[in-house]
């Protein structure tokens, strides 16, 4: 599947650059931030390839790398019974990244999760709002700087 997946790539978008690794039998292609809308669009489009559906959009926070996160698209082919993850760094002087919600529907959620939890902005987004902390918290939790028991009054707690 491997090489179907870079054949029709590089047939589709022979301009840009794809690393792969496999781990597992789970293959993982890397892709710049840039190209991250393209290469979905013709990773489900393809005839041949079919990544129809999207299960999750995830960041991974390295916190002392150059590029600091890495957003992560877990995506799915039924057509091939086929799991494919997509990577693509952000750096956090310039933190985000186009949206693939145009491409995917589900991605919507998944995006703005991404969003409250580790401030990781997608351009284009139809409604790019916080899921769980409030609008006006200015911290991102899954972030590696955030404390691991919160900032004290950071947030007002219910009263028991």
């Amino acid at each position: 599947m491997k090489e179907i997946i870079l054949n029709q790539l590089n047939a589709s978008l022979p301009n840009i650059q794809v690393e792969t690794s496999e781990f597992k039998d789970e293959l993982t292609i890397q892709v710049q931030k840039k190209d991250i809308v393209e290469v979905c669009k013709v990773l489900k489009n393809d005839s041949e390839l079919k990544f129809i559906h999207c299960i999750d959009v995830t960041a991974i926070d390295w916190a002392r790398r150059k590029d600091r996160f890495t957003v992560v698209y877990h995506l799915f082919s039924l057509k091939n019974k086929f799991q494919l993850v997509v990577k693509a760094d952000v750096d956090e002087s310039d933190c985000n990244i186009d949206t693939v919600s145009s491409v995917w529907r589900s991605a919507n959620w998944h995006e703005r999760e991404v969003y409250d939890m580790y401030g990781i902005t997608f351009n284009f987004h139809p409604d790019l709002r916080r899921m769980y902390m409030p609008e006006e918290f200015e911290y991102h939790p899954l972030r590696k700087d955030f404390p691991v028991l919160g900032i004290p009054g950071s947030l007002p707690l219910p009263k028991k």
